[in-house]
Formats: C-alpha cells, structure tokens, sequence
C-alpha cells in the first residue's frame, strides 16, 4: 500500500479532494460542525499523503531529473497550499460565525481572501520557486494601477468592512439611509439592501452609507417612535388644541403606556399652527396604520371640541348632538327629519376621568353616544379584567339593553373627563319599530363586539393552579 502511494500520489491526492468537495456538498450548511471536522480530516489525510510520498510544502520538488515525478510534487505542492487556505478559512469563519454571527460574513470574506493571497505566494515561493521580490513589486504597481481604477468600488467594499466592524445596523434591523428607509435584509461587499414599506428594493452604497445619517429604528429596545403633525387654524387657542389632542392620544391604545406620549406645538402661521403628536409603538410594521388612527382620532377630538375647518352653512347651525348624528354610522338609515327630533331628545351628561360609565353585567337604559373624552373597555376573563378597546367621540355604548334588556358584557370607564349624550330607551324604540336598518345596524354593532370579546377570552392563557407538594412549597 505504502509503494503504491509513493508511486502514485497523485491519485490519491485527487481522491482526497473529490471526497472533501463531495462531503462539504452532501453535509450542507445545517450540519456545518460535521462540515468543518470532514474538511479538517481530509486535510489531514492529503498532508499524510504527502509525508508518505516524500513531498514537503516547504521545498521544490526533490526529482529534477523525473519529469513526471516533478509534475506530480508541484502540482501536489500548490494543492497543499490552497487546501490549507481554504482549511482554515473554514474554521475561521466558523469562530467568526459562532460569535458574531451572519453579520461577520463581509469580514469573513476579505480574511479569505488575504489567506489565499498568502497561500499562492507561498506556493510561488518554495514550490515554484519563483522570484517572489520582484512577483511583490510588480504586483504592487499593477494594485496601484487596479485600484485608481476601482477607486469607487474599493470604498465601497473598505466601508463595508467599517460598518461590520462598528455595527451601526444588523440584519432585520429597520433604518433610514440618507432618507431611504427599509428594512436591512443583505449586506455585502459593495452594498447595503433595503427592503421598503412600498416592497421595492433599494441598494444603498456602503460608501454613501458610511458618510450619510443613518437613523436606526430596531436600536437600541423594542420601542419605536411614531408622529404626526396637524394644521388647525391660529384662531383656535392652543390650550383648547392641546387638551384635544392630548385626548386623542389617550385614545390611541396601540401606543405604549410606559413611554408617555405627548402633543406640542412645533411650528406658528399666520393663517394655522403646526401640531406634533409623538407616541412610541412595540412594532415598526405597524407605523402606518397607528399613524392614521392618530389622524383619525385627533380630528375627532378636536371636533369635538368645537375646532372646524371650513364647515358649511348648514353644519354650522346645527347643535352637537345634531352633528354627531351624522357622524355615528348606525344612524345614516334615519332621514334628516327623523335625525332633527332624535337630536332634540339627547340629553348630555357630563363625567370625570375614571368614572365608570356602564358597568359589567347591567343592563342600560339608554344609548348612549360620546361627544368628548376618552372611555375605556374592559372584558372580564372569568378572573379580572382586560382592556380590549378605547371608544372616542362619535361612538356608542349600551346597545346590548336597547335591543333586548341584554346585559353588558363589558365595562366602560372613563380615562379621561368629558360629555356623552343619552338617548332613552323609549324613545329610540320608537325608531327602532319603523327603521330596520337602524334595528341591523345595532345588532351588527353587537356582534361585532361579542366578537372580539371571544377572540380575546380565547387568547388569554390559562393559569394552571400548582397543588400538592410543589404547591406547598410555593406557599412556604
């Protein structure tokens, strides 16, 4: 066996390596321990191959007079070189991805290439035996050459390597790039690529990266800011703005709790004042649909609060509760004469924050419609309450008593102070006797939310209750 080897250590060579390439294919990258053993121990395998047949890395071929023996050592001599190169590349990159993750894969590359660098030099040196001084020099001038020539692509790929060193945003992360923004899905050698609210794909440059702003959303917690600005009119006094806004904030219950939100005004016209609303939200996917609720409920609110942008003649002479009848969905069945005289029946009633408006499991008397303030809606779980929703202006409530002494299967308590309406309960049976949309619309209103009461009682874990021995010691 051993003759045979020093006879041929070529084929062994080359059998080594086609078992190396063909296990580093089958293993795949699930099992890239596994991947790194059989690669170290086909190293291992071609060096004892070598040592076998009397072949050093470290020196030309021993056999100047047999063409075919000299052949056989240089080629074998390179592969040595290369083997080792990509050997240990692969256990680098490990140690890098081990530690640092995908991010490291930039670095990762360029080490690569500066080891296989130092592998062909090597190989040129002892087993080509070639001038390597004059190898350097020359291929120093031709790098200067290349690189006057690659000046705009090698900032790119040198900025690369400075965003994987310092980190200023990872993969998933979602930023802004000289006013790009997306979501970081790649980041290679010559560029960085964004993943737009819109699904397109940007490709940022690493280099306009490395000198550009950069805002990073996902850094450094969960939270993530959110704004609006709002024009109302300068003849509206800012205090009576604020406190409407500020409702609408309360409003707003996707908006996290312990991170207080705020209104300010941030800019004055002469015909309007510019109004910032500032929140912070748990998931940046949800920006834009937190963001129009925001509009949605600041108009509203500031509605409802007596602000008006350019309304008619005919809005103008009607009252509150008149207008809030052309605001709540469920009665755009009435007509406008039936609208008129179920707005001179409302009668308004005032409340103060945490005041609880309809409790659980009463029966209300009256429909009741929000003019101003923010009202909070729990569910009870069977053990404590859960906040599922916040109603504002133009919202009703008790609609569970009105359409057939059902109980309420919620509690509404004010977060804030503010004026609701009521509407007898005999009174709107009148309408409901002669409408049936009107009678559709309230029971829609009731489904809906009996649905998003079970959706939530689902969702809620169970708290398994401990006994016997662990209980005890619990209780200890």
């Amino acid at each position: 066996m051993l003759t045979f080897l020093q006879a041929h250590p070529l084929i062994f060579g080359t059998f080594l390596i086609v078992i190396d390439l063909s296990l580093w294919q089958i293993l795949g990258n699930a099992r890239r321990n596994l991947r790194m053993c059989a690669r170290l121990l086909a190293f291992v395998a071609f060096c004892w191959v070598m040592m076998a047949a009397g072949i050093s890395p470290l020196q030309p071929p021993l056999w100047p007079d047999d063409a075919i023996l000299n052949l056989m050592a240089t080629v074998l001599g390179v592969a040595w070189w290369l083997f080792a190169a990509r050997t240990l590349t692969v256990i680098m990159g490990h140690g890098l991805m081990s530690r640092v993750g995908h991010t490291a894969r930039l670095l990762h590359d360029v080490i690569g290439a500066v080891v296989f660098l130092l592998a062909i030099v090597g190989a040129a040196a002892y087993i080509l035996q070639l001038p390597v001084k004059g190898l350097l020099a020359t291929s120093g001038v031709m790098a200067i050459v290349v690189g006057l020539a690659l000046q705009s692509t090698l900032s790119d790929v040198f900025s690369g390597i400075v965003l994987n060193t310092t980190k200023p945003y990872q993969l998933d992360d979602w930023i802004s790039i000289d006013g790009v923004e997306g979501k970081v899905v790649e980041i290679d050698w010559r560029s960085t690529h964004l993943l737009t609210d819109q699904g397109s794909m940007a490709v940022v440059p690493n280099s306009l990266a490395a000198k550009a702003k950069v805002l990073n959303f996902s850094s450094p917690g969960s939270a993530h800011g959110v704004s609006i600005t709002i024009a109302i009119p300068s003849s509206v006094r800012p205090r009576q703005a604020l406190d409407a806004l500020d409702k609408a904030l309360r409003g707003t219950r996707a908006l996290l709790p312990g991170r207080k939100a705020k209104a300010s005004v941030k800019a004055s016209h002469l015909e309007y004042n510019e109004y910032e609303l500032k929140g912070f939200i748990e998931s940046i996917a949800h920006k834009t649909e937190v963001r129009n609720l925001m509009f949605d409920l600041a108009h509203r609110h500031l509605e409802a609060s007596g602000v008006t942008w350019g309304s008619g003649p005919t809005s103008l002479a009607w009252t509150r509760q008149r207008r809030l009848l052309e605001e709540v969905r469920i009665f755009r069945s009435l007509s406008q004469d039936d609208r008129d005289r179920l707005a001179a029946d409302m009668s308004p009633v005032d409340y103060q924050a945490d005041q609880v408006i309809l409790a659980f499991d009463d029966i209300a008397d009256s429909l009741m419609v929000i003019s101003t303030g923010v009202i909070s809606v729990s569910i009870h779980d069977g053990e404590r309450f859960i906040e599922v929703g916040r109603l504002g202006p133009g919202e009703v409530i008790g609609e569970e008593g009105i359409l057939g002494d059902g109980r309420s299967r919620g509690e509404f308590r004010s977060l804030t102070s503010g004026r609701l309406f009521r509407i007898e309960k005999a009174t709107f049976g009148a309408q409901l006797e002669h409408c049936r949309e009107l009678y559709l619309a309230l029971d829609n209103l009731q489904h809906q939310r009996e649905e998003i009461r079970e959706s939530v009682v689902m969702k809620t874990p169970i708290q398994v209750r401990k006994t016997g021995f662990l209980g005890w010691l619990q209780k200890r």
